[in-house]
C-alpha cells in the first residue's frame, strides 16, 4: 500500500526472519536473538561490577581517577565543576545501588509462579507489556521490604561522600568536633539524626508496604493452609 505521505510503496515481508543472514550461519531471527543474548550478558556484566567492587573505591575511581583518564579538556572541566563531590557522589552511589536493586528486582520476578506470565501471553500481550502490567507491577510488591533496605543503605552510604571532600552529616559532625573538641555532642547529634531519618523511611515504607500488599505475599492477609 502506498504512503499517503510520500507516495512509495513498501512491500512487507515476515519471511525475512527465515531467511540467511550475510554471515551466512544463522537466519536473520538467530541473529536478533543473538544480539539480545549480547544485552542481557552486558546487563549482568553491570550487576556483577558496580555490585562487587566496593563502593569507597568506586568513589575514589569517579572523583580523583576518571579526570585523569579522560581527554584533558574534559577532565579539566570535571575537576572544576562546581559541587564536583556532589555530582560524583550521586553518580557512584547511584550505580552501587542500583546494581543491588536490579537483583532485588530479578529475584521477585522470579519468584512469580510462572503461569502468571504464560498467562499474560495467552491473554494476547506481548513480553514487554507482559512484564509492564501483569509481572513487574506484583514483583515490585513483593520486594518493597528488601528494597526498604536498600534505601536505608543507600542514606548510610552516603557518609562515604565524605572521602571525597562531600560535606554530608557526618563530615559535618566531624567538622563541628575539630573546631569545638565537643566530639561526643557532635556525633550524638549526627547519630540521633541518622536515626531519625531512618525511623521516619521506615516506617513510610511499612505504611505504603500494606497499602499495595497483595493477599497472599509477604504474611498480609495469606489465606489459611490447604485448598
Amino acid at each position: 500500500m502506498p504512503d499517503a505521505d510520500t507516495g512509495v510503496n513498501y512491500h512487507w515481508n515476515w519471511t525475512i526472519f527465515e531467511e540467511l543472514s550475510p554471515d551466512g550461519v544463522h537466519s536473520y531471527l538467530q541473529t536478533l536473538l543473538l544480539g539480545a543474548g549480547w544485552v542481557l550478558r552486558l546487563g549482568n556484566a553491570y550487576v556483577e561490577l558496580f555490585r562487587n567492587i566496593p563502593l569507597l573505591v568506586q568513589m575514589f575511581l569517579w572523583y580523583f581517577v576518571l579526570p585523569e583518564i579522560v581527554p584533558r579538556s574534559f577532565g579539566t572541566w570535571l575537576k572544576q565543576l562546581p559541587n564536583a563531590s556532589f555530582y560524583t557522589a550521586v553518580v557512584a552511589l547511584g550505580l552501587y545501588m542500583s546494581a543491588r536493586v536490579a537483583e532485588q528486582v530479578r529475584a521477585g520476578t522470579l519468584s512469580l509462579p510462572r503461569g502468571q506470565r504464560l498467562a499474560g501471553l495467552a491473554l494476547g500481550l506481548s513480553l514487554p507489556q507482559t512484564y509492564a502490567y501483569v509481572l513487574l507491577p506484583m514483583a515490585y510488591r513483593i520486594i518493597l521490604p528488601p528494597l526498604t533496605s536498600e534505601l536505608l543503605n543507600t542514606i548510610k552510604n552516603s557518609a562515604v561522600a565524605l572521602t571525597i571532600g562531600l560535606m554530608e552529616l557526618t563530615a559535618r559532625a566531624r567538622a563541628m568536633q575539630e573546631f569545638s573538641f565537643q566530639v561526643f555532642e557532635a556525633f550524638t547529634a549526627a547519630t540521633i539524626i541518622y536515626i531519625v531519618i531512618n525511623i521516619v523511611v521506615t516506617f513510610a515504607m511499612r505504611l505504603i508496604e500494606h497499602r499495595v500488599a497483595v493477599p497472599g505475599y509477604l504474611g498480609f492477609n495469606a489465606p489459611a493452609a490447604g485448598h
